[in-house]
């Protein structure tokens, strides 16, 4: 178990449907990360001293630190552009019946919110275009995308850690074409208006697509030569199969999200990665001929999501990344031995010729033993290698 390559020629390798002398582990990301509690109880089953940064308020996450990422041997390291100049991201405390809420306004003005005795996420508290009309649409302050603030100095940085260190660089996940539509409307309301006003779903989408086209151009504009992966995604997915109709998905959605990754891939050689959970065996040819190469986190324990059946079907065409293990009722209950054995079984499925990279699937959650995730990576470099 040598390896002979460096962290960012094994995942260029295996993107490219080649084997390299291990798969590439990955951690660290907005969808393939970890949360606070689970961070925290890591850092003290190793016996170490941190001060615990948060990368996402919203999902909770921490950031791991460069000694986690080196003792579970990660090859990834995330790139991300910057709040624009004058945006308030800060979160404040307001009381609510009875109860303290921690609340943070998002550059859409979308409302997250989170109790002060339940300190796992934030879910969505107000939806700023919940009763507009379409007309409302043209005088609401949507952001902009390609404020150039955002990507200030970030050539600089990038910079220093593709010619500095060995590792990949992979961006922030962006491009959430669809969600953030929901976000703004209600989850509720907006499945009213696939049905009953389709205009409006059309003209919102067209609008939070200007955005992300402004955002890339300028982002990708900067460093688009240095990375190695661009991640992007919405979910279209949950257990048992698509959130919503196919035909409404490929009618409005898709050819609005493949303009959005065709747009990303003029302007970078990278790799385009689409994060989408559940069962979405149905979407994966659209997101093919879209021009996704990486499909994220792979929800193996979702309906018709089978390992096997995905790598033969889809393998030729696309990389998988994650799979590694049953999220659900694995990781989180399950003895490290368990842990171990699953993975050994799924790597052995999805190694073969190249096109992984290896992951949990999806966050690691605050109630999964410390354990459990050393367990996790410690077979995924054990397992991981092809000789």
């Amino acid at each position: 178990m040598k390896e002979t390559m460096s962290p960012r020629q094994r995942l260029q390798t295996a993107l490219n449907h080649k084997e390299p002398d291990r798969v590439p582990i990955d951690l660290g990301g907005f969808q393939t990360g970890i949360h606070k509690e689970a961070y925290t109880k890591l850092i003290k089953y190793l016996d170490w001293e941190e001060n615990i940064q948060i990368l996402d308020p919203v999902q909770q996450l921490a950031k791991p630190s460069e000694a986690v990422l080196k003792r579970f041997h990660v090859d990834t390291r995330y790139v991300c552009a910057h709040s624009p100049t004058g945006f308030d991201g800060c979160i404040r405390q307001n009381i609510r019946h009875g109860r303290l809420w921690h609340d943070l306004t998002d550059e859409f003005g979308v409302v997250w919110s989170m109790p002060e005795d339940q300190l796992l996420y934030m879910d969505i508290s107000y939806h700023p275009l919940a009763e507009v009309s379409v007309n409302d649409l043209q005088t609401y302050p949507f952001p902009d995308g390609g404020d150039p603030s955002r990507f200030a100095g970030l050539r600089q940085e990038v910079s220093h850690l593709h010619k500095e260190t060995p590792y990949a660089i992979c961006t922030g996940i962006g491009g959430v074409v669809y969600e953030t539509c929901w976000y703004l409307r209600g989850l509720e309301r907006w499945f009213m208006d696939m049905i009953q006003n389709p205009t409006f779903c059309e003209a919102l989408l067209d609008r939070i697509l200007e955005y992300w086209l402004a955002f890339y151009s300028g982002f990708l504009g900067e460093i688009g030569d240095l990375i190695d992966v661009v991640m992007v995604g919405d979910d279209l997915a949950g257990q048992h199969g698509p959130l919503f109709h196919p035909d409404f998905y490929r009618r409005v959605v898709k050819p609005r999200q493949k303009r959005l990754i065709q747009h990303i891939k003029s302007l970078t050689s990278a790799k385009v990665w689409y994060h989408t959970c559940g069962s979405c065996a149905v979407y994966i040819p659209d997101l093919i001929d879209n021009g996704v190469d990486i499909l994220n986190p792979v929800q193996i324990s979702a309906d018709g999501m089978d390992p096997e059946v995905l790598k033969a079907r889809f393998g030729k065409d696309l990389v998988f990344w994650g799979g590694a293990i049953d999220a659900q009722h694995i990781l989180p209950f399950a003895s490290p031995q368990e842990v171990k054995e699953q993975v050994r079984k799924n790597l052995k499925i999805f190694k073969t010729g190249g096109g992984y990279v290896f992951n949990s699937v999806h966050n690691i959650q605050a109630g999964v033993p410390a354990e459990n995730i050393v367990a996790l990576y410690e077979a995924g470099w054990e397992y991981g290698f092809y000789s």
